[in-house]
């Protein structure tokens, strides 16, 4: 048993309740049931004594404060103090399961708490430098081609729609053979922006092989480490909180469409006031279709 969490997840340790939900299984037996009874009810922990907790854990006191100084806490005191800060965080995702007992008040109340630490979980985890390297290639590129399957698919259209932002020609496209035939035509200057939350499509990894073949630069926004993370120049892991539940809202899908708008919106503020101007005059004319 490790007796501290591992540091691979240490990265937000303000969020104890992350913290807890990711090092959970690497806890002892008898901690891995005082976790439990925190992140089912976490708001309730705040007001509940060292003797309260481990009379509702079914464990010992001293199990109690082993659990404490397992998270690196500096006693039962700073526990209950990162707690009340990760509360205004979010319920985390273990806590966010639908069941078949909530009505539509709690699922409502889940989804929106799971989504929001979710969202908070990539902003805290995104590589800026990799963000930065993004905007830089989104900024020089002639021509953009979003590429994607499913609930990617419609990511990649979203953000086609975005051209005026980019200021140079943007296409989607979610058919296989029509991505390999359109990546096959980009030429050097060109970029293809891949988005795969699993990073594991195989088909993916031919499209970004060829686009790469043909000189066109390749930029992955994917929800993890995978096997087409070696075939990008680029890498923006958006990384959200897993759920296995089978109703998993589509929190992957909300970060992703963020983090378009970041790489959108920072694009566009690089561009000269010229660009800028032109992108007024087209939000005067389209205002009319809003009346």
């Amino acid at each position: 048993m490790q007796k501290n969490v591992r540091k691979s997840s240490a990265k937000n340790l303000n969020n104890i309740l992350e913290v807890i939900r990711t090092n959970r299984d690497q806890l002892r037996k008898a901690e891995r049931k005082v976790a439990d009874v925190v992140l089912s009810n976490p708001q309730d922990m705040l007001s509940l004594t060292v003797a309260e907790i481990a009379v509702a854990s079914e464990v010992s006191q001293p199990t109690v404060l082993r659990f404490c100084a397992a998270l690196e806490c500096k006693g039962f005191l700073d526990f209950k103090l990162r707690l009340s800060s990760s509360l205004a965080i979010g319920t985390p995702a273990t806590h966010s399961a639908i069941t078949t007992d909530d009505d539509v008040q709690n699922i409502m109340t889940k989804i929106f708490e799971y989504t929001m630490s979710s969202l908070d979980w990539v902003r805290s985890h995104i590589d800026h430098e990799q963000l930065s390297a993004a905007v830089d290639l989104l900024e020089s590129a002639n021509r953009i081609e979003f590429i994607g399957f499913g609930a990617s698919g419609i990511v990649a259209h979203d953000a086609a729609q975005k051209f005026p932002l980019f200021d140079v020609p943007c296409g989607a496209e979610t058919d296989l053979h029509q991505q390999i035939m359109l990546v096959s035509m980009m030429k050097p200057g060109d970029v293809v922006v891949i988005i795969s939350n699993t990073a594991s499509t195989r088909s993916l990894i031919d499209v970004a092989r060829e686009a790469r073949r043909v000189g066109a630069k390749v930029l992955g926004i994917v929800g993890r480490e995978g096997a087409l993370s070696t075939c990008f120049d680029t890498t923006l892991i958006v990384e959200t909180l897993e759920n296995t539940n089978i109703y998993t809202p589509t929190t992957s899908r909300i970060a992703a469409l963020a983090i378009i708008d970041v790489l959108s919106i920072s694009v566009a503020l690089r561009k000269s006031g010229d660009h800028a101007a032109r992108f007024e005059s087209l939000k005067r004319n389209l205002s009319y279709l809003k009346s």
